[in-house]
């Protein structure tokens, strides 16, 4: 079996997720700031009595910060015994992948090259595949 791709749209860029490492896709209402947290980590929202972490995409990469939105896409990731969740742009579909991936043989960008882990084939599109622990791991951890 192919291996299963989540599709979503970050810093205005399509890109591709593991399936496997994704919990689920939510849409989030409220987002409660999360004082003295790193910067990338926009607040803490709930689902399902659960508190997630909401990890800002846009602010993990090093390219600004998400805009204020009433409702928003994210991708609930499950990252040791607790869940976050990424904002992102938007959020497409679940698709088969055409093969493996192939490693990254150049620089993609500020920020992307530090959560890329290569490039991917689903539907005849070409799409930069992301580990989305890293994303949780934001900026910093490069930096350590």
């Amino acid at each position: 079996m192919a291996e299963l791709l989540l599709i979503g749209r970050l810093a205005g860029r399509r890109i591709a997720f593991p399936a496997d490492r994704v919990e689920g896709v939510v849409e989030l209402e409220g987002i409660t700031p999360a004082p003295c947290a790193a910067a990338h980590v926009a607040g803490l929202s709930a689902l399902r009595s659960r508190v997630l972490t909401v990890i800002d995409g846009l602010a993990a990469l090093e390219l600004g910060r998400a805009r204020e939105a009433a409702a928003r896409d994210a991708i609930a990731v499950p990252c040791d015994g607790h869940t976050y969740a990424l904002l992102v742009d938007e959020v497409e579909d679940v698709v088969e992948a055409a093969g493996p991936h192939a490693p990254l043989t150049a620089p993609v960008g500020a920020g992307w090259d530090r959560v890329a882990i290569g490039t991917i084939e689903a539907n005849d599109e070409l799409f930069l595949l992301v580990d989305p622990y890293l994303l949780i791991a934001g900026p910093a951890a490069h930096a350590a």
